[in-house]
């Protein structure tokens, strides 16, 4: 104590006397005391910096320190950054943000992660030239194809699940997808006395082998006199309030979607594989078709994800602007991103801009708070430019500072701002020229010959 105070007097005498000669202090600073986000607080301290993103495959450099940014959803929720694994990834056309999810796919294999794409809608195809770059597999769906898929397929059980609890599963995913059907075909949503009529029809044809659509739609046209007299009604009340639900059905059967889910399928998925596209650039530009599609391919694909419970898959919806238009298929897609802690799953979905949320539906409705919950759900927003007229709206919905938000149009093409749990990085996206050859989506306005054939 006696060395403490002798270094203390022997301090040169700067600042005024306190009471005691024998000390040295200083007056108290009296200005208020200044508050300001770590953005702007930035400029007047530099070495305040959101520490390194450097865990998991790399994506390319922080455009604020030069160092290498990593990313890789499951090790950062492990290490409790994250609260889920599931990813936003925003940006206008021809900004790169396609590339980025590429990339981040097929440099996750390395890490070994697998990739599924339940349906990629481009008419170009582009996932499926990924895939095949990674010796994936392609299923591709269409008019004139010969795969089927049938999206009532249960999927093998995994291990030590219980019997009765598997049934109870599976007999729920077949009821969500055959009421999504019908929802989207009939443009609302179903009555009870057609609930009840579906529930009756599918627990009528699950007593044989496993069901088909083909099947349903029998049993709901031709009902089980006994199951119908068992629940209190009769045969041709069950056939009245499953009328319109059969020709919802009838058009995966005979109508402009068949040969594609009306029958046992043709594929088992390869769980292997390292990556597995659903190609349905066939499908055509019809909303509603893809819609359809996209409803039982997931389904399909569903049943294999829940079944194979080893290893961590991405799950991409590419071009997710088109799939937000469908009410029930964003339901299906919700019930997807609460699957994802329980299987491993970690869902990318791609939008060009936050607005095209206002196709789910108005502001309050209830299709619009499902959306906006997908939104929510996703721990990491990736956002590359965005145009003048977007920046309130994104600002809003992403919680952004006002720093951030001004930014956003500046961002030159493969740079994005990154928001990982309240971080915030700029990064410049880095790909390999091998990576470019494959990723290129802009090929065809540069060269003809590449462009898809019309009607392709």
């Amino acid at each position: 104590m006696n060395g403490l105070m002798a270094r203390r007097r022997a301090v040169p005498s700067v600042g005024f006397r306190s009471r005691a000669p024998q000390w040295r202090t200083w007056t108290p600073f009296r200005l208020p005391a200044h508050r300001a986000s770590s953005a702007t607080l930035a400029g007047a301290y530099p070495f305040l910096a959101t520490a390194p993103c450097d865990t998991g495959v790399y994506v390319g450099t922080d455009a604020l320190t030069g160092g290498p940014f990593c990313f890789d959803p499951w090790s950062l929720y492990t290490a409790g950054v994250l609260t889920n694994p599931n990813v936003l990834l925003a940006g206008v056309i021809g900004q790169g943000k396609s590339a980025l999810a590429k990339s981040l796919a097929v440099r996750s294999i390395a890490a070994g992660r697998r990739v599924y794409v339940p349906g990629d809608p481009d008419p170009k195809g582009e996932w499926a030239a990924v895939a095949d770059a990674v010796s994936g597999t392609v299923l591709s769906l269409g008019h004139g194809l010969t795969t089927r898929l049938n999206p009532l397929d249960p999927g093998p059980p995994p291990r030590g699940h219980e019997s009765a609890a598997w049934v109870s599963l599976v007999r729920g995913r077949r009821l969500r997808l055959l009421s999504a059907v019908a929802e989207l075909t009939l443009g609302r949503e179903l009555h009870p006395v057609e609930h009840g009529a579906l529930d009756a029809a599918l627990a009528v044809v699950e007593q044989n082998n496993v069901p088909t659509i083909p099947d349903v739609l029998r049993a709901l046209m031709d009902p089980d006199v006994a199951a119908a007299v068992a629940d209190g009604a009769t045969a041709p009340q069950r056939v009245s309030d499953g009328r319109d639900l059969a020709h919802a059905l009838r058009r995966l059967v005979r109508g402009d979607l068949a040969g594609m889910f009306d029958g046992p399928s043709t594929e088992q998925l390869d769980a292997s594989a390292p990556m597995v596209v659903l190609d349905l650039s066939r499908i055509g530009s019809d909303d509603n078709a893809l819609a359809l599609a996209m409803t039982c391919a997931s389904s399909w694909l569903e049943a294999a994800l829940t079944s194979d419970t080893r290893g961590q898959r991405w799950v991409i919806y590419d071009e997710a602007w088109r799939l937000l238009r469908s009410v029930p298929l964003v339901r299906r897609m919700q019930a997807q991103w609460k699957l994802s802690r329980a299987y491993g799953i970690a869902n990318l979905l791609v939008i060009h801009r936050l607005s095209d949320l206002d196709a789910v539906g108005a502001a309050g409705s209830e299709a619009r708070a499902i959306a906006e919950g997908l939104l929510a759900d996703c721990s990491t927003r990736v956002v590359y430019r965005q145009e003048t007229d977007q920046l309130a709206a994104t600002g809003r919905a992403l919680g952004l500072t006002t720093t951030e938000r001004d930014l956003l149009p500046a961002l030159p093409r493969g740079t994005g701002l990154w928001k990982i749990s309240g971080r915030s990085y700029v990064v410049r996206h880095r790909l390999h020229v091998d990576e470019l050859a494959v990723f290129d989506t802009d090929a065809a306005m540069r060269d003809p010959d590449r462009a898809p054939a019309a009607g392709s």
